[in-house]
């Protein structure tokens, strides 16, 4: 890993520093977050569209205890948290990537007040956490289309039928 890609993955005090600078030079700082366990096509371009919707990217990354609490499966995650934050760190669009423990990227949100809080189309307003808190501080919520026949439960599905 080169060390530029490393220091893409940073701990919730740099991630804090990195958005005051980046606000002070009149960067837009857009926030998704997800699991990202299989990167897959649907992935890619959320992320490059969620990217597009300002200047810098930051990626909120559920912890393996957190994706447990989202009841995605026994055997997820497939990759632990290192191992999807190397390969999202791997991505031209995404500018830093944060860890969550909690169920929700809450705390993240509220620390880093995003100019644009991004989620799929998949998501209602009212379910969007942090929509509040953004849309309070003058932000943007965004819903971005749900893209079709991408999904890492699908491909977890098809590489069981296939062994």
């Amino acid at each position: 890993m080169s060390r530029d890609t490393s220091l893409k993955i940073m701990q919730l005090v740099q991630v804090i520093r990195q958005c005051g600078e980046w606000k002070k030079q009149g960067k837009r700082v857009v926030f998704t977050n997800g699991v990202f366990d299989i990167l897959h096509p649907g992935h890619v371009l959320y992320l490059a569209e969620a990217a597009e919707l300002g200047s810098k990217l930051i990626v909120g990354l559920n912890s393996d205890a957190s994706v447990k609490l989202l009841n995605k499966g026994s055997n997820r995650p497939i990759q632990d948290e290192k191992a999807r934050a190397i390969v999202l760190s791997g991505l031209e669009m995404v500018d830093a990537i944060i860890t969550f423990e909690e169920p929700t990227p809450l705390e993240v949100i509220t620390a880093i007040q995003p100019d644009v809080l991004v989620k799929g189309g998949d998501y209602s307003l009212e379910q969007i956490v942090g929509a509040k808190e953004v849309l309070d501080e003058g932000g943007e919520v965004k819903q971005l289309q749900f893209i079709e026949g991408y999904s890492t439960t699908a491909i977890e599905q098809k590489i069981r039928n296939e062994s």
